[in-house]
């Protein structure tokens, strides 16, 4: 299965933009960058990042290159090309790896990335996908997630919560928003948001040496977030601080650029909902004034 595999993939993978060597050898090569290679890697299971029996495997595919892309979007990173693993249930493991292919290629099509290479694997267990992706730094560095001050702005893009009803698994990264925002020079700080705004913000927090206050009453709640409310009896705000997997940006913005902030980038709104602190961890900001805010996300298995 895998020889026969390797050579569709390669002629699938043909009209994609192409690496100096790509798929079909022991190792690739990608001409060195004028910047820094920018790196990051996921793996995705069946039962804990997707269900296959429902949503099927070229919407693995999709989700998988989707992933990867959003941490290099996350750094303001130009992709380059990814790297596909797999390990295949031993039964319809043709089946699902072609259609898993045809999602990444997809995929890999819309935000001009090529497929560098890859593996495959058979096993009596479920199915787990694994990719690395590869990209380049922007002129002036990467965003990280250290950096940020307090007096600082606190953005997200989109909205958060109730991604379990579709948005985990078809969402676009944000590259072209940071494409557009990391030329202006006011983000000290940025992630992605993908175990949930509590957890995320906490960790720029770590890195950054500071604290966060968030105004619960601007967090932007997403439509998915109000309907989950409705099936858990849980309120709102609760989903969008926790569910996980929105794939927004989460940035720190400098305090004396605030107004210089697009209100949207390509249709998707940016939106401020509070201000990094010297009092270290989380806090929120309601009428009955400031209380500690429990990290709250998703943890993936």
């Amino acid at each position: 299965m895998e020889h026969g595999f390797i050579a569709w993939a390669k002629a699938r993978a043909a009209r994609l933009p192409q690496i100096r060597l790509g798929i079909g050898d022991d190792c690739a090569l990608i001409a060195p960058s004028q910047t820094d290679s920018v790196v990051t890697t996921d793996s995705l299971c069946d039962g804990t990042h997707f269900i296959l029996s429902e949503c099927g495997p070229r919407a693995v595919g999709h989700k998988l290159v989707s992933v990867n892309l959003s941490d290099l979007a996350s750094m303001a990173a130009e992709p380059i090309a990814v790297f596909l693993s797999l390990c295949l249930p031993r039964q319809s493991s043709g089946e699902i790896a072609s259609e898993i292919f045809e999602g990444v290629c997809a995929s890999c099509e819309r935000y001009s990335v090529a497929i560098g290479g890859g593996d495959t694997n058979v096993w009596d267990g479920p199915l787990v996908v694994h990719m690395t992706a590869i990209g380049s730094a922007p002129a002036g560095g990467a965003w990280l997630r250290q950096g940020a001050q307090p007096g600082d702005a606190i953005f997200v893009t989109g909205s958060l919560g109730g991604s379990i009803l579709g948005k985990h698994l078809d969402f676009q990264p944000r590259l072209s928003l940071a494409r557009q925002l990391h030329p202006l020079g006011i983000v000290r700080a940025a992630t992605d948001i993908s175990d949930g705004l509590g957890i995320d913000l906490l960790n720029v927090t770590v890195a950054s040496r500071c604290g966060a206050e968030i105004e619960l009453d601007r967090v932007p709640i997403s439509q998915a977030a109000h309907e989950r409310s409705t099936q858990t009896g849980r309120p709102s705000i609760e989903h969008a601080l926790g569910d996980g997997e929105d794939f927004e940006l989460l940035l720190a913005i400098a305090a004396d650029s605030v107004d210089r902030v697009p209100k949207q980038i390509d249709g998707v709104p940016l939106t401020r909902i509070g201000t990094f602190v010297s009092r270290t961890g989380l806090w929120s900001k309601t009428k009955r004034g400031v209380e500690q805010l429990p990290p709250r996300g998703y943890v993936h298995g």
